[in-house]
Formats: structure tokens, sequence, C-alpha cells
């Protein structure tokens, strides 16, 4: 570079630094402005030497994020500075965190090293899926350290969406695709909506260019009879508004092109049909008292003029989005036959909408009570801290706890309680309280009984029955949608084979006992090789549920007492033993033996894609292709996501299952002489002696004659005939057979 140019450029970055401190949202005092100045000194020492693939000097990456923090998310100086040396750790040898701490205090240094930690995770170069969910989850982690990270973490994205030109295309779409996929997501959920949009159009610019420039051209071509649409509808309504004396602005807001393409996928409509392509926003001054108050007055100045849509009112005022967000929004039909959004927002809401969690803090008074953000960031850390749950499955989690849009339900007494939409009433259980939900017998919504499964919607008043003999069962994770509630129940289920593997062990004790083999480490290690499991615990489970029956070890041990064929067996298969630390594992491993698809579990004919091989165990779903029938994939092969995105209606859900620890619907049919009580005889047998759940049962007599379906769910065979043997003992019944 020449003296000239050189010269040029300090004269850029020099502007570059007052033009940030010029437009930080906050008040910035002397020290503030000192502790700036000082983190721009270390940030331009320490970028000195390098320069971004655009050719520019590097040191315009850490200011322009720093930009972003102060002025469109309006953080303090705290952060501002640790935006300007977000980088410089990572990138210099000649600073470290020890330096940082020393130079700006800890909680500079703090924001710094949860920085760069989340950079030096999405280095590692393209990794698979499962380890970019890990990556994403100890991010997450970060956020209870301070929020300030994630924040900071978003602004950095957003710079480097901006300036992606000079990037390798592979490069572009795989951070495009990162920046949907997560950093989206988070922005809405920590109520930044303007990032969120400017992310979400900057995401589909890289991965769906055509259409991104195709919606781009046609917004600027509407552009100025939109405009001329919203001074007249504006026009109306000032009049109105000037009479009441109201100080207020009207702007009007064109929906993002990522929102508009959204729309028509959704509705599968052209661009032309997309009614409400832009929102008049009615930004009013007031005090605190009368916000509210305010805000319905020009509500109805507003429908006084145009007719509301009812089905599209939205009152966020009364009862705030779990971000912070509040306004009052109304959708209306406008002049020429059109509907238009209208929100209608205080200053104090607007700053909240724009700013999100800074504004947030800036208005809340110490005394409130924990708010939304808060005790979603606390919920978001138990879930995070919950080592059974592996990091795909988080991630996916998660972002149907970011994205899902709410639904506001109320407890018996009144109280409102916020969850996803789509959430189950045993989703409400488990957030009143983990112990609530672990004992949860059944549920009424507006005073009706209603299956665990039922699907919530807003408005609906929610009580939970609870039993002190309830407990958590498999079908229970069909059921439950919000992260919290699986966890839950997945560590309940744990606890709970455990304690039959405890049972089944003195059971097998007992059994071996009767057949003259003592229950010790060997014989333990026999019959696990012998029944091809894994551990101990799969041995005592399997026997607890009766799916190792007296024949099968009866089997085993002529196995072993036939000693010179078993010693010649051995010999031959060399069969080792497992390890000590193995066998003893406290946990049951499935051994995954067939495939089911659908809702019903079906076994169905199908064929493995070569494309991921998948193997039993692993996650998958089923492709209905065009000659080859269903063809499985695996969850993250390659060809997943453009399957389910260009055919998701031949997508078929399928999973692994262990056929020794599946149940079965098993009918039986009896018949015999009809008494007074048999009924009650017959179903006491059932649920009391033998502990088999039924599913339905019918009766029919006939002139003193009666017959009767029993449905049953059980483990195995051996259980039915347990079952059918008892059941021809009971007074009066001749004959029982299964179906």
């Amino acid at each position: 570079m020449t003296d000239a140019e050189i010269e040029q450029e300090n004269a850029a970055i020099a502007k570059a630094y007052k033009e940030l401190l010029k437009v930080s949202y906050r008040t910035l005092s002397g020290d503030d402005k000192k502790l700036i100045r000082s983190a721009f000194d270390v940030a331009l020492d320490g970028h000195k030497d390098q320069r971004r693939r655009s050719g520019e000097a590097y040191i315009f990456h850490p200011l322009a994020v720093a930009k972003i923090v102060a002025q469109e998310i309006g953080l303090d100086a705290t952060s501002i500075a640790a935006a300007l040396l977000h980088d410089v750790v990572e990138d210099c040898d000649d600073y470290n965190i020890a330096d940082i701490e020393r130079l700006f205090g800890k909680t500079v240094a703090k924001i710094v090293d949860g920085l760069t930690k989340i950079s030096s995770l999405s280095k590692e170069k393209d990794m698979d899926v499962s380890l970019q969910a890990e990556n994403f989850r100890k991010m997450l982690l970060t956020l209870n350290d301070d929020v300030r990270v994630i924040i900071i973490k978003i602004a950095d994205r957003l710079h480097n969406m901006q300036t992606m030109d000079a990037m390798r295309p592979d490069k572009q779409i795989k951070i495009a695709s990162e920046t949907l996929y997560i950093y989206a997501p988070l922005a809405h959920r920590i109520g930044l909506y303007n990032i969120k949009t400017e992310l979400e159009d900057l995401g589909m610019k890289y991965l769906e260019p055509d259409v991104y420039n195709d919606i781009l051209n046609k917004i600027k071509e509407s552009k100025e009879e939109q405009d001329l649409y919203i001074k007249e509808f504006s026009h109306v309504i000032k009049v109105s508004l000037d009479k009441e004396n109201l100080e207020y602005t009207i702007k009007g807001r064109p929906k993002s092109i990522f929102s508009i393409r959204r729309k028509m996928m959704k509705q599968g409509v052209s661009f032309d049909e997309v009614y409400d392509k832009f929102a008049i926003r009615i930004i009013y001054k007031s005090d605190a008292e009368n916000e509210k108050f305010l805000a319905w007055k020009i509500y109805s100045i507003v429908t006084d003029h145009f007719r509301p849509n009812p089905i599209r009112l939205r009152d966020w005022i009364s009862s705030p989005k779990s971000t912070g967000y509040e306004a009052l929004h109304i959708t209306v039909m406008g002049p020429k036959g059109r509907w238009v959004e209208v929100q209608i927002r205080s200053e104090r809401m607007n700053e909240i909408a724009e700013k999100g969690y800074a504004a947030h803090y800036k208005y809340k008074q110490d005394s409130e009570k924990e708010d939304n953000l808060e005790s979603w960031i606390n919920r978001l850390q138990e879930a995070l801290e919950n080592p059974e749950v592996n990091a795909v499955d988080f991630v996916e989690q998660f972002k149907l706890n970011l994205y899902s849009k709410e639904i506001f339900v109320f407890t018996p007494k009144g109280e409102l309680k916020s969850l996803p939409k789509g959430a189950t009433a045993l989703d409400f259980a488990f957030n009143i309280h983990s112990e609530v939900g672990m004992k949860t017998r059944g549920a009424k919504v507006n005073g009706k009984l209603v299956p665990l499964s039922h699907e919530l919607q807003s408005g609906d008043q929610v009580d939970i029955l609870t039993s002190e003999s309830a407990k958590p069962n498999a079908n229970w994770l069909d059921y439950a949608t919000t992260a919290r509630a699986r966890s839950k129940i997945k560590s309940a289920l744990k606890e709970d084979r455990k304690k039959i593997g405890e049972e089944g062990k003195e059971v097998l004790r007992r059994k071996l006992k009767q057949l003259k083999v003592t229950l010790n480490e060997g014989s333990i290690n026999e019959l696990v090789n012998y029944f091809k499991l894994k551990t101990s615990l799969d041995l005592f489970y399997r026997v607890g549920i009766g799916t190792i029956d007296n024949a099968m070890l009866k089997d085993y041990a002529s196995s072993r007492s036939n000693a010179l064929m078993s010693f010649i067996k051995n010999k031959i298969t060399r069969k080792a033993n497992i390890k000590k630390e193995d066998l003893e594992k406290e946990e049951i491993t499935a051994n995954y033996d067939s495939l089911v698809f659908g809702k019903e579990e079906e076994k169905l004919d199908y064929k493995l894609s070569n494309c991921c091989n998948p193997i039993p165990g692993d996650e998958v779903f089923g492709f209905l292709t065009v000659t080859e029938g269903i063809k499985v994939h695996k969850k993250n092969c390659p060809n997943a996501v453009s399957l389910q995105s260009n055919y998701s209606y031949r997508i078929m859900s399928a999973k692994w299952i262990d056929s020794t620890q599946q149940e079965f619907l098993v009918q039986i049919r009896v018949s015999g002489i009809d008494h007074i009580g048999l009924v009650n005889d017959i179903t006491k047998e059932i649920s009391s002696n033998m502990h088999v759940n039924m599913k339905s049962l019918s009766f029919d007599s006939d002139d003193g004659l009666f017959t009767g379906k029993i449905n049953v769910i059980v483990k195995n065979n051996t259980l039915v005939k347990k079952l059918i043997e008892k059941l021809k003992k009971i007074n009066g019944i001749d004959k029982v057979n299964r179906v």
C-alpha cells in the first residue's frame, strides 16, 4: 500500500470510531468513553497486521460489530468494549484473557472469554451435525454467565452476513444455513426483531438468491403505489387523532422478504396475492398510567373508520409475549378493499420492540418480579444441564421452544401461564412443577376430562388431576412436546427400569437356585453372553418384565450342564468374557432388531438407503419412493434436508425398536356361564393380580351365557399364557383363548 492509501485508511478508521461514539443509544459518560477508547486501542494493536477477505483492514469488523451493539441493540459501554475486543484474544498472540482482565476488569474479560470460546467452536472445520449441535449447546451455556455474550455474537454474525460477498459460495451457504437455523431464532427470542428480520433476509439472499431477488424487485416496483396507499390510509386516521390532541407518529413498514416468501409458501399464493405486505405503525407518547387506556382509544378511532377483522386482534399489552414484546395489533379493511395490519405501541413499547433486551432492562424496576426473559433463561439452563439429552435432540427441542408461537392458558386459580403453541395437557403439568408432572393422572380442560395428549389452545383453563400412584410411562414421550417435560420423563423412565431390574435380579436368583446354578459374576457373564445382551442390568430388566422366562433359563442351564459340549463350543466360538465395568454399567441397552413406521408403529417392508447406510439404533425416517417402496435414511443424512423440504408429504416417521422391550396389544376371548360379579372377578384378576394394563373390554350376555373380548397390553408371550391360565380358574368361565 502507498503512504497515501495508508493515510486514507487511517482516516476512515478514525471516522468509524467517532461515528461509534456518536450513535450510541445510551448516553455515554466520560468513564464510558475512556473504556471504549482503550478497548479500541487494544483492538487496533491486536489486529494491526490483519486484513479481511475483502482486503480492508480487519479493525473495521470489530468497529462495525460494536456499532450494531451500541446503536441497534443499545447495550452499555461494557458491551461496546467487549464487542471491540471480541476477536483479539483469538487472533493475536500478544493478548490473552488474563491481560484483558487486567486492562478492563472481570466483566469485560468474562464476555470476551465467552465469545472466544464460541468462535473457537465454530472454527473447527465443517463438523458433522452432532458436533455442531454440541457446540451450540455449549454456546447457550454462556447465556447464563452473561446474556451479552450471545447478543454480541448475534451482532458479529449480522456483520459477517452483511459482508459475505467475498467468500466462497459453499462457505456462504454453510454460514447462511447456520444463521437461519440458530442465530435468527435466538435474535427473535431475545426480542431483537429488526436484527432477526435482517438475518432472515440475508440468509435467504444466499440460500435462494433467485427467489430473493425476484421478491426484492417486485417490492421496489410496487413501492410508489404502496407509499401512496399508506398516505391515503394515514390521512383518514390523522384527522381523528388530531382532534383528540394526541402526540403520535404514523409509519408504514414493509414486511420482510423472508416473511413474504414464507406467506407465499404457506398459503400457496403468488406475490401479488399476499395481502398484508406492509403494516402501519402508530407510535404515541404517553405516561405510564394512561398507556393502556390510550392504546385502546387509538384502537377505537381506527376501527371507527375501518372495519376490523375480529379473528386477527392481538392484545399483547394485557399479556406481553415472553420476549417482553407489548403492542396492540389489529387487521382492518382499508381503502380499495385491502386488509391492513395496524400496530399500536407507546414510545416505551416501541423501544422494547426495537431494542429488545436492552430497553427491557432500562424500563424494568428492581421491585418487579422475575420477568419472562429471565425465567426463560433459567428454564433453558435447567434443560442444558441435563446430561442425558443428546445434543442433536437438544437443539431440535430448543428450536421448538425458540420459534414457537405462544399460547396463554390459565391455572384453576386463574394464574396465566405461557406455553409454546402445540403444548399438551401433560406439558402444562410439568410447567407447573416437575413433581406435579410426575404424578399426573389426568387433566380437565375447561371442566371437561381430556386425554393427556390433548393439545391446549389459548384461553383454556387447565386443571391437572394427580395421584400418588401415578408414574410416567413410555407413551408420555409421544404426548410431551416441551424440552423440560421430555427430559424429566426420560429420567423417570430410566429410574423405573432400574427398579424393575433390581426385582428381576431377585427373581433370577430364585429361578437359578431351582436349576442348581448360583448367581455370581461368572454366571451373570455367561447369561449376558448367552442371551446376546450387553450389561447385567439388561439381563435383570428382561427377567423382571418376563421376556426371559423359565423355559429359556432351562435351556441355558442344560447347555451349561453338558460340560464337554460347551467346552468344545467355547473353544470354537471363543466368546470373550465381557469386561467387569461394561457388565456393571447402570444402563439398559436396547438390542435394536426391528424397524417400525408411523404413529401406529407398524412393521412394513423397507430397504436401507445407500447414501447414508443406517444401522440399527440410528435415528431414521422413511421415504416413500416411486419405484422401490420405503427407503430408510438417517436423520442427518446429507440428502435428508432436501428430501424433507421438497417431498415432505412422502416422509414417514420411523424408529428402531427392541422387540424384547416392546409392548404388544393382545385380544383374549372368554365365554361361559354368566353370574353377578363376574366382570369384577375378571378385571380384578387382570389388573390387581397380574398388573397387566387393559385397553378395552366388552361383554355380551344372552340367556345366562356370556361372551367377552378383552384387549390387554403385554410385554411378551409368557405373560399372555399366564393370564389365560389364571382366567380359566375363575368360577363360571368355560373357554379362554387368544384371538
